[in-house]
């Protein structure tokens, strides 16, 4: 038998962890690695994707689709450094991401060789955990503490490796007399996760108080979707989900209002301006300006963690447990809400609000709208997708058009915000789970940044479905420039791609749509296809992703934009007054 190596020792730990699959590229730089996973790719998925940002994406998506550790790969030098967006993607999301990466020789480093980063020290901000393995004794002390840490803190942790110590064999005489053989452990121990009962009391208190109450349920909510609704139906309250709590209950439920923020809802912005309590579960929601004023309403916060008590509004009561067993812990304690009215003038609100989207999403103009492809779209998902999306304007379409309903999942880069996510989240989903609908509804601007990762989708033959919003502008900074800043439109218009016919030249099946009443057609039979395919949907560049409720100033910039000379804005601006009208009538 084969004298086992440090590598060998790290893949063994992994798989003693119940990591199954792995996103990188090889490099010399992690050779030693890389053999140690072919010898156990049976056990190991090693998932090759087209570049390092891809993986570290695709890592973050397979934790925040599984709730498992997600695990990147990369080579010493530039491939480590390729995996830092994807890498903060997760830390400001909360997932636990393994990243292993590889260093020069031992005794090269620091003295100007090649490829001569220090990767652990590169990676200090980003990760919870982050340690330079020292010799073959080193590794399973190092990798169990490295998973466990991502895991109990949802973050990431960081293990680099010079590339001679991979291929060193374990010897036990290199043990130092500490590292007593088998002190390691691959035990992952979870706590109750209840908070205090005087917390609770308190909490009672001022949601039995209240009158006019407001959930607020983040992506700290999933998987609470029944209790959610068990607490909106006690205080009569409306939910209002952030963007990344999207799934926390399904959008057909009568005590949802939908999202908040730029991408919200009319009644979810109204609910919130209107609360005199407010019920956070399991959200950072960065936007406060969203939130209502401190002066106006009484707040109760449940979070896992302690530090986020407190951190985008002031709370009278901190939960500090996971969301489910919390208002497990808090529904006897709470009255029935007789008084129904301020859940009502939210469930009013929403239908008109739904009647408003309805009539968006029917639209015959030309050129096509981009409300239209996410509302035909949205007629073709199972009751079990998984919908990956991205930064910009096509997230406004996701969120307002594409429902939640009986198992689907639903994801983005919350709080980073990074372009480039949708279609590394949607191979993570697609390896993870093969035998559901994944779909990537995706912008032009941010699948071109990474659109090498086609040629992964027809390498592993994923069964993904991606949806090109095609607008040839950077949409959501267009608008920012304008609406925000009273600027000009500058430098966001995009060099328009044939992404059919770039997609076919990957191997990738490839349909276009420019004509409305042809929309839902080409979807059908582009879905209907086993295996990969992208749609290219043509669309209206001038269409906004129109806030919930305008503000004077923000109509006020966007008139200083047009008069200091917005390219194309008489078609800008007969846009905008067309949408403004309709939402009026």
């Amino acid at each position: 038998m084969a004298e086992q190596t440090a590598a060998d020792i790290l893949v063994e730990s992994l798989i003693d962890w119940g990591v199954d699959t792995v996103f990188g590229i090889p490099g010399d730089g992690i050779n030693g690695i890389i053999e140690a996973l072919r010898k156990r790719q049976d056990d190991i998925r090693f998932i090759q994707t087209r570049h390092e940002e891809s993986a570290a994406l695709a890592a973050c998506g397979h934790a925040k689709w599984t709730g498992r550790l997600g695990v990147c790969i990369a080579t010493s030098g530039p491939g480590g450094l390729h995996l830092l967006n994807g890498l903060y993607d997760a830390k400001l999301d909360h997932q636990p991401v393994l990243t292993i990466t590889g260093l020069p020789f031992h005794d090269m480093l620091h003295t100007q060789n090649q490829q001569d980063i220090e990767l652990d020290k590169v990676f200090m901000d980003v990760a919870v955990y982050n340690n330079r393995v020292m010799g073959p004794s080193h590794v399973e002390n190092t990798v169990d503490l490295a998973c466990r840490t991502a895991l109990a803190y949802r973050g990431v942790a960081h293990i680099t490796m010079p590339v001679d110590v991979q291929s060193m064999s374990v010897d036990p005489k290199q043990r130092s007399e500490r590292n007593v053989p088998g002190r390691a452990s691959d035990l992952m121990a979870k706590s109750a996760r209840l908070p205090d009962e005087d917390q609770l009391a308190r909490a009672a208190t001022i949601l039995n108080a209240g009158r006019k109450t407001v959930i607020l349920a983040g992506q700290g909510a999933l998987g609470a979707g029944d209790k959610l609704i068990a607490l909106a139906e006690r205080l009569a309250a409306p939910i209002v989900k952030p963007l990344l709590g999207k799934a926390t209950v399904p959008d057909d439920s009568p005590y949802t209002t939908g999202g908040i923020g730029l991408l919200g809802t009319r009644p979810s912005q109204e609910a919130l301006e209107d609360c005199d309590t407010l019920l956070i579960a399991g959200s950072s929601f960065p936007y406060i300006e969203y939130y209502p004023k401190p002066d106006r309403a009484r707040a109760v916060q449940v979070d896992l963690d302690p530090q986020c008590i407190g951190l985008r509004f002031p709370v009278e009561a901190g939960l500090v447990g996971d969301t489910g067993k919390v208002i497990d812990a808090l529904l006897p304690r709470l009255d029935y809400r007789e008084d129904r009215s301020f859940l009502d003038k939210a469930q009013a609100g929403m239908d008109e609000w739904n009647a408003l989207m309805v009539e968006r999403g029917t639209r015959d103009d030309k050129p096509m709208k981009p409300q239209v492809v996410a509302y035909e779209l949205n007629k073709l998902l199972t009751d079990d997708a998984i919908v990956a999306t991205d930064s910009g304007t096509i997230t406004t379409w996701a969120a307002r058009y594409l429902d939640m309903r009986g198992s689907r999942k639903f994801s983005c880069s919350g709080n980073l915000a990074t372009m480039a996510c949708g279609l590394p989240y949607a191979i993570a989903a697609a390896i993870a789970y093969p035998s559901r609908q994944v779909v990537c509804f995706i912008g032009d601007g941010g699948v071109s940044m990474l659109i090498g990762d086609l040629a992964t989708c027809i390498k592993y033959d994923l069964d993904i479905k991606i949806v090109v919003i095609k607008n040839n502008t950077l949409g959501q900074i267009k608008w920012e420039q304008m609406v925000f800043l009273g600027n000009p439109e500058y430098v966001c218009d995009l060099q328009p791609i044939d992404f059919v016919t770039v997609a076919r030249g990957f191997g990738v099946r490839a349909y276009g749509i420019d004509d409305p009443a042809d929309c839902g057609g080409i979807l059908r039979e582009a879905f209907a296809t086993r295996g990969p395919a992208l749609i290219e949907a043509t669309v209206d560049p001038h269409e906004p992703p129109m806030p919930p409720k305008a503000t004077l100033k923000q109509a006020t910039k966007f008139a200083q934009s047009l008069a200091k000379g917005s390219p194309a804005r008489e078609k800008i601006a007969l846009t905008v007054a067309s949408d403004v009208v309709r939402e009026i009538v």
